[in-house]
């Protein structure tokens, strides 16, 4: 039997179990947080638009935002029978994808998320064990709740796992 394949759309976050498989398509500037519990094999991932919800005063969508995204993924996580204490953390994405390089902090929000998601899963006790995040391009994932496996593809760069 195929396993199902879950769409996590932007400003989006899904949680499955095993043998289904999450993705979400065209990571740009945007984060994607795989959370994986091994031992219940309980995935989780989120698709996240933005660093800091406190930043905004319409953010009711906490889908949207990196610190609530993933409070919030884990709780979910949780209620599907995943232990706080077995997760761990692959994250992809947080892509520069404008021609030019900027210093100016409002061009910079792939670096951005990138930032505030390890900032976040450090002070939520989460470990990052890999991430494929930067440069100039755009990615597409596969999270798959079997074993953890974080495949990242691209156009113009192959395909990699993490």
């Amino acid at each position: 039997m195929k396993p199902n394949m879950i769409i996590v759309g932007m400003a989006d976050l899904k949680v499955c179990k095993n043998p289904e498989i999450l993705t979400t398509l065209g990571l740009g500037s945007c984060v994607g947080i795989a959370l994986y519990d091994k031992i219940n094999k309980v995935a989780g991932l989120a698709h996240a638009m933005l660093p800091d919800s406190a930043s905004f005063t319409n953010n009711s969508n906490r889908m949207k935002f990196v610190d609530t995204s993933i409070t919030d993924l884990i709780v979910k996580m949780c209620v599907q029978g995943a232990e706080k204490r077995n997760i761990k953390a692959k994250i992809a994405g947080g892509a520069q994808m404008f021609a030019h390089s900027s210093t100016n902090e409002s061009m910079r929000i792939g670096d951005r998320n990138v930032e505030a998601t390890v900032t976040i899963l450090r002070k939520l006790g989460i470990p990052l064990l890999a991430k494929e995040t930067g440069d100039t391009y755009g990615r597409t994932v596969e999270l798959y709740s079997e074993d953890g496996r974080f495949v990242i593809k691209t156009i113009s760069h192959g395909i990699k796992t993490i």
